[in-house]
């Protein structure tokens, strides 16, 4: 064979061998890149679909919390239920001794009063939670309205006049499946994948039922275990498409096939397969929302500097937005994201650019000052948190606070993790002084100690054994603003819906028409005179357009986010002439 032959051969079957060789590793590669983001995505959005799931099963904690401070008695069960359900609840019911008695809402719910104990469908799991003092879930089962639901039982126990634990009965929510997960799923159906939801179909079972499942079939999935009460739950995912990318086979098939375009092919294929890495890379360590490193990005770039500096001093600071609950609770989630987006851009263009900036997980942010002692950072980190913060709303900007703790390192810490630690300390106790500052970490706080942080504010309004409102100090417009359950009782008002309508919102509807003139007059008198409002006898109109004889005492707050409000405390005056008649006459 003549040379000219030979050499083309030679270099065909050569190039033949490297086009098998590329190919087989490019599709080694890109199944474990897809393998690795399944794993992220499932553990991701397994664990918050069992957040989802628990927050949900949640509602039984707090009604069993009731019935246990209220030794098995219950009032108002459907509004108690009504503030607690959600779009994702399908019901809320008791069942004192098994047997189900109150459901909420009732309306199609009728058929759901069982006796649980000896029901033939129910008996079973239902006398396992009680006599394992354990909370367990059944179903999925197809709801009456034609949905499929989740029943959560929770077997709630109280003690007789000697001590003695007896079975009180459960508490239960039906959870529609699967609206109590449904942003989970749609977020992995828009990334491209199947999944499926299974768990254990009793305790004492190893058998997996499915809970709820996409379409098609499931290949080789990534799964996620979690545990709920003594239940095993399982989810798993897989790509719509399979592992295998064919398309990705087939380009570098052809494009190594034509031996004069060999070098530039394997260029090509190089430089995707560099990209596709750095992009896995950067996903895995950067925050979608924010832009900057996630909890994991900055822990170990964290580590790395100070590894590299050791003898370099380093302040670390943890902060997060103040009361961020009721940003997500008034304005909605999405602009709960706004206000995370602006904090973290304000981040970045305030602190210098060799500052590591990266958010921890919620509302909680942290970042790095390499070269700098507390001393050097505390004027810096204030003039940060005094810095104003807005996110906008409909096209207003609404301001937001933040508290923020800091530490040094090494005076205070030898490692990255013991200056977290820190931080998160003084972070807390900045909380515990009335947030919206900042704090450096010193010897004596200790992390950890929230739980005078554990009561919000509804919570102390709706337990306060007082009825009270809240308004806006303005003489032109004395907008109402909220007012507690106890307030609603005095009042006559089934709920905040009812009071804002029947007084058009307005804190002058509330006051006897022929005394309001005088009362609004003796109010601002007495502000404008420089005294806080003091104690004022009137009478109160209530829902049914009767009156009330009251005492109320007010104060004037200074409020971020509405200005001068109002605080008022109401005392029924009749009652407090009964109660207290020696002190009056005396």
């Amino acid at each position: 064979m003549k040379k000219k032959d030979l050499m083309p051969l030679i270099v065909l079957l050569l190039g033949m061998c490297l086009v098998v060789f590329i190919v087989y590793k490019t599709d080694t590669h890109e199944k474990e890149q897809k393998h690795t983001t399944a794993q992220l995505n499932v553990l991701t959005y397994g664990e918050r679909i069992k957040n989802e799931i628990t927050n949900g099963m949640e509602i039984t904690d707090t009604l069993k919390q009731v019935l246990i401070s209220e030794n098995g008695e219950i009032n108002q069960f459907d509004t108690i239920a009504g503030n607690l359900i959600s779009d994702s609840v399908e019901s809320i019911q008791l069942a004192p001794e098994g047997v189900v008695t109150d459901i909420y809402p009732a309306e199609g719910n009728e058929a759901g009063k069982i006796d649980l104990l000896h029901d033939k469908d129910r008996s079973r799991i239902s006398c396992y939670a009680r006599d394992n003092h354990t909370i367990i879930t059944q179903g999925p089962f197809e709801l009456k309205q034609g949905s499929y639901g989740i029943a959560v039982r929770n077997p709630v126990y109280l003690k007789d006049k000697n001590g003695q634990e007896y079975f009180w009965g459960f508490t239960i929510v039906i959870l529609r499946v699967p609206d109590i997960f449904s942003n989970s799923i749609r977020a992995l159906s828009n990334f491209g994948y199947e999944y499926r939801l299974s768990k254990t179909e009793a305790p004492w079972s190893s058998a997996y039922k499915v809970v709820y499942q996409s379409d098609s079939q499931m290949t080789l999935p990534a799964s996620y275990n979690f545990t709920i009460g003594k239940e095993n739950w399982k989810f798993e995912v897989t790509p719509e498409n399979g592992w295998r990318n064919n398309a990705l086979i087939v380009t570098v098939s052809t494009i190594f096939t034509a031996i004069t375009l060999l070098l530039s092919g394997l260029t090509r294929v190089w430089l995707v397969s560099k990209e596709n890495k750095n992009k896995f890379q950067i996903l895995a360590h950067t925050d979608s929302l924010t832009g900057i490193y996630n909890r994991c990005g900055f822990d170990e770039e964290a580590e790395k500097m100070i590894d590299r500096n050791l003898k370099t001093h380093f302040v670390s600071a943890l902060l997060d937005i103040d009361d961020f609950k009721f940003i997500n609770d008034i304005y909605g989630h999405a602009y709960g994201d706004k206000a995370l987006k602006s904090l973290a851009d304000s981040m970045k263009t305030f602190f210098p650019p060799d500052t590591l900036l990266g958010r921890n997980g919620g509302d909680e942010f942290c970042l790095l000052l390499p070269n700098y002692t507390c001393e050097d950072a505390k004027e810096l980190l204030l003039q940060f948190t005094k810095l104003p913060k807005t996110f906008s709303y409909k096209g207003k900007e609404q301001p937001f606070n933040i508290s923020l703790g800091y530490a040094e390192y090494p005076t205070f810490a030898s490692s990255h993790s013991q200056l977290m630690r820190c931080a998160d300390a003084a972070l807390y106790a900045i909380k515990l002084h009335g947030k919206n500052g900042c704090m450096a970490y010193r010897e004596g706080l200790q992390s950890g100690v929230r739980k005078q942080l554990g009561f919000a504010f509804k919570d102390v309004s709706e337990h306060l054994p007082g009825a009270f409102i809240i308004y806006k100090a303005d003489k032109d417009d004395d907008e109402l603003f909220y007012a507690n359950h106890e307030f609603l009782h005095m009042t006559g008002y089934k709920d905040m819906d009812e009071l804002f309508r029947l007084t058009k919102k307005s804190f002058r509807n509330l006051i006897r028409e022929d005394e309001q003139q005088m009362i609004e007059s003796s109010i601002w008198e007495q502000i404008d005179s420089g005294n806080e409002n003091d104690y004022i006898h009137f009478h109160l109109r209530k829902a049914d357009g009767s009156n009330l004889s009251v005492l109320d005492h007010g104060r004037i707050v200074e409020s971020q986010q509405y200005g001068k409000v109002f605080y008022v405390l109401f005392t029924d005056w009749e009652d407090m002439h009964i109660h207290y008649s020696d002190k009056f006459s005396g």
